[in-house]
C-alpha cells in the first residue's frame, strides 16, 4: 500500500531494519547524500556494505573506465558504475549471504549547481537489485534536472529522491504507477524534475516505459517526455543535443496523407534554410495531453501507445508534453538545443496563435508571448487550408484584427512565417476526423487517406475503432464455433 505520509528519514530506517537488503552506494558529483540519509536514520549497517565518492576523474576512469565523450554526467557513466559496484557485491559477497540477503547497489552521477550558478544542474540515478536471493537483477534508471537556486538545496533534493527511489524499488515494485508517485514523496516539481525513467529486469517486462513517461507528465514531474523511433524512451537534452528540431504536433489518429504531405514539403522547405544543417535535423511530432483527452475524459493509454506505434512505424522520434501555448513549448526546445527551430502548422494553429485570449494572464500579452515564440532561431511552416469554395487559405490572405496586421507583417517580411508550398490538393480534402469516421464505419476506400503501412497497422490491430469483426466474418464465425464446441 503507498503511503504518502512516510517521511525520508522513515522510509531510510525501514529498509536499514530490514535485513534482507544490502549493497553498496556509489554517488559523484553532490556529495553522498543519500548514503547519508541512511547513516543518519540509524542502524545502517545492516544496510550498507560500502559508500564511495570518486570525484577525481583519473580516480573516476581507474574505477569505471573513460568515457569516449568526455562527459562524465551521462548514462554510460552511471551504467558503467552500477555494473562495477553490483558485480563487487556479489563477488564480495554472495558466499556469506547470498541465500538471505537482496543485493543492490544504487548509483548517481550528477553536477550541482555551480558558485557562480551558471551552469545547468542535471544528474543520472540508478538502483540495479534482487528481488528475491540468488535471483536475476532489475534497473530503475531516472534523469533529473535539479532546480533549487542553492547547491546545499540540490544535495538535499538528490538524497531525498535517491532514499524515494531505493525504497519504491523494494517496497512498490509491483505498481510502477506507484514507485514512480513515490518517487516525489518530500519533493515538489518546483525543486526537482525527473524527465526520464527506465524500468529493466525480468521483474518489470510487462512494464511499458512509454507509458511510464506518460505519467512523468501527467503527474506534472516533468514538461515533455521523448520516444525513439524504436520507442525507446530517451533523455530529451541529449535526444535534442545540437540537433535542428523540425515538430509537428497533432492529435494524429491517425496521421493522414495531408500530414505526410505537410511534413515532407515542409521539410523541404525547413532543409533550403540558409542556418540549417540537414545532417542535424530530426523531425518529432508531439503529442500534447490535451490532444490524448478525448471529451475531457481521462487519457486512454492503450490509444496513446497506438498513436506512438505508428508514429515510431514512420520513423518519427515522438514526444508527449504538456505545453498547450506553443510559446512554452519553444522556451522548452530552445533549452535543449541553440539551433535553429521549425514548427510545421496548419492555418488554424496559426489562427489560435494570434488570439489574444491565451495570454491574458501574462503582464505584456501577446507580445510577451511573441518574444519567446519568435525568437531568432524559430520559424513557422504554415501548411494551407481547403476552403468549401475549393479556394486555397493561406498566409497571403490570413485575416486577422486590423490591430494585429502590423504585427503579423513584420513577422512575414522578417521570414519568421513561411507558407509551405507545392501541396497537394487532393490530400486536403479530407479532415482528420472524416477520415476516422471512415476508419470506423469500416467504409470502403479509407485506406488510401493514410499511407499504406498505417493502414495495414489499423487493419492487423483493429485501431481507432476499426470493425474487423465486419471485414473478417468468417474467421470471427470460425472463432465463435470453437468456442461452442469447447
Amino acid at each position: 500500500m503507498y503511503d504518502k505520509s512516510l517521511g525520508t528519514k522513515q522510509k531510510a530506517l525501514r529498509i536499514n531494519l530490514d535485513r534482507r537488503m544490502y549493497g553498496s552506494f556509489a554517488e559523484i558529483g553532490a556529495g553522498q547524500e543519500t548514503a547519508s540519509l541512511f547513516f543518519r536514520a540509524g542502524g545502517a549497517s545492516g544496510t550498507i556494505a560500502k559508500t564511495m565518492s570518486a570525484y577525481d576523474m583519473a580516480f573516476s576512469d581507474a574505477i569505471y573506465g573513460t568515457e569516449t565523450s568526455g562527459r562524465y554526467v551521462c548514462e554510460s557513466r552511471l551504467t558503467k558504475m552500477l555494473d562495477k559496484e553490483y558485480s563487487l557485491v556479489e563477488k564480495r559477497l554472495a558466499e556469506q549471504r547470498g541465500v538471505d540477503s537482496l543485493f543492490f547497489a544504487f548509483a548517481n552521477t550528477v553536477v550541482a549547481l555551480n558558485y557562480q550558478k551558471t551552469n545547468e544542474p542535471h544528474g543520472w540515478i540508478g538502483l540495479r537489485f534482487q528481488l528475491r536471493p540468488l535471483g536475476p537483477y532489475n534497473d530503475v534508471v531516472i534523469h533529473v534536472r535539479m532546480l533549487d537556486n542553492e547547491n546545499v538545496l540540490q544535495q538535499q533534493a538528490l538524497g531525498i529522491i535517491g532514499v524515494n527511489l531505493i525504497h519504491g524499488c523494494f517496497y512498490y515494485h509491483k505498481s510502477p504507477e506507484t514507485l514512480l508517485l513515490s518517487l516525489m514523496d518530500d519533493l515538489n516539481p518546483d525543486r526537482i524534475e525527473i524527465d526520464m525513467i527506465r524500468f529493466s529486469g525480468p521483474d518489470f517486462v510487462h512494464v511499458d516505459n512509454r507509458l511510464m513517461s506518460l505519467h512523468l507528465v501527467k503527474n506534472g514531474f516533468t514538461g515533455a517526455a521523448v520516444f525513439g523511433a524504436d520507442g525507446g524512451v530517451l533523455q530529451p537534452s541529449e535526444a535534442f543535443y545540437k540537433k535542428h528540431i523540425l515538430l509537428m504536433r497533432g492529435r494524429l489518429r491517425p496521421i493522414t496523407n495531408v500530414h505526410v504531405d505537410l511534413i515532407s514539403n515542409g521539410q523541404k522547405q525547413f532543409l533550403a534554410e540558409p542556418d540549417v544543417e540537414p545532417d542535424r535535423v530530426l523531425l518529432v511530432s508531439e503529442l500534447t495531453l490535451h490532444n490524448l483527452k478525448a471529451d475531457d475524459r481521462e487519457i486512454d493509454e492503450k490509444d496513446f501507445l497506438d498513436r506512438v506505434d505508428i508514429l515510431c512505424s514512420l520513423g518519427h522520434t515522438v514526444m508527449i508534453s504538456s505545453y498547450h501555448h506553443y510559446f512554452r513549448l519553444v522556451a522548452y526546445l530552445s533549452r535543449l538545443t541553440r539551433l535553429k527551430i521549425g514548427l510545421l502548422l496548419g492555418i488554424p494553429s496559426l489562427q489560435d496563435i494570434f488570439d489574444e485570449k491565451h495570454y491574458e494572464q501574462l503582464p505584456s500579452g501577446i507580445l510577451e508571448s511573441f518574444a519567446t515564440l519568435f525568437s531568432r532561431k524559430v520559424k513557422l511552416f504554415i501548411y494551407p487550408t481547403l476552403q468549401a469554395d475549393d479556394s486555397i487559405y493561406n498566409c497571403e490572405n490570413f485575416t486577422l484584427p486590423d490591430h494585429l496586421r502590423p504585427l503579423y507583417q513584420y513577422l512575414v517580411l522578417n521570414d519568421k512565417i513561411e507558407d509551405i508550398r507545392n501541396y497537394n490538393v487532393e490530400s486536403m480534402r479530407w479532415t482528420t476526423d472524416q477520415v476516422l469516421a471512415k476508419i470506423k464505419r469500416g467504409e470502403p476506400g479509407w485506406e488510401t487517406l493514410v499511407p499504406e503501412s498505417v493502414a495495414q497497422i489499423i487493419k492487423e490491430r483493429c485501431l481507432f475503432g476499426y470493425p474487423c469483426d465486419v471485414h473478417y466474418p468468417n474467421v470471427v464465425n470460425q472463432i465463435h464455433q470453437i468456442v461452442g464446441n469447447l
